[in-house]
């Protein structure tokens, strides 16, 4: 996608179209979504949609993007340079609270997270997560770093080799947490954050 295109357009228009293929993808699955029928909703016409996506992959993608780019205004960053030893996990731990009471107050965030990891499942669908999997990466390998100058993170491994295992462990926890999110209630979400940072933190530390 081009996305100078769609930024450029009006923000109420892009607001509709998120809003219409929320609902699409909610109700229907990614596979059974039509994009016919979120075209014609949104009042877009064909030409006018492929001007601004790809196809339906990209749709879905830019509203991951979109809608997880909304949790992490909501929750907040980390600011790794201004991490100490001290600080370094309990502040990576504090971020993920937030994220599931995030996640706790608005469901289409667990929802579009099942989505995201059946299209991964998906071997003709995968290669279209990619984009949002690659932020993150990056993300993950600036915090590695970061925990390795201030001697918090193990550096008897290659840095990508962290990164991989960091990326997979991270990917099975998101995973079984957005498939068992209802069976956890507000006092079991905090306690499974708590300890699935601490699994990581014994990978890592």
């Amino acid at each position: 996608m081009t996305r100078r295109r769609f930024d450029n357009l009006d923000p109420e228009r892009q607001k509709r179209i998120f809003e219409i293929a929320t609902e699409e993808f909610g109700e229907k699955g990614y596979d059974a979504a039509s994009l016919n029928r979120i075209i014609g909703r949104s009042g877009m016409g064909k030409s006018s949609f492929y001007y601004y996506f790809d196809d339906k992959a990209d749709l879905f993608n830019t509203l991951l993007e979109r809608t997880f780019a909304d949790l992490f205004n909501q929750i907040g960053g980390i600011d790794l340079a201004g991490l100490t030893a001290e600080t370094f996990w309990k502040s990576i731990e504090d971020l993920c609270q937030q994220a599931a009471e995030v996640m706790g107050r608005d469901i289409a965030f667990v929802r579009l997270g099942r989505m995201f990891y059946r299209q991964r499942n998906d071997p003709k669908e995968a290669s279209s997560t990619g984009r949002l999997f690659e932020t993150g990466r990056l993300w993950v390998g600036a915090a590695i770093s970061r925990g390795q100058e201030l001697g918090v993170v193990r550096t008897d491994l290659p840095v990508s080799l962290l990164i991989d295992c960091t990326m997979g462990l991270l990917e099975a926890l998101d995973r079984w947490s957005v498939a068992h999110w209802e069976e956890m209630d507000e006092t079991a979400r905090p306690r499974m954050v708590s300890a699935q940072i601490g699994l990581l933190r014994r990978v890592l530390a």
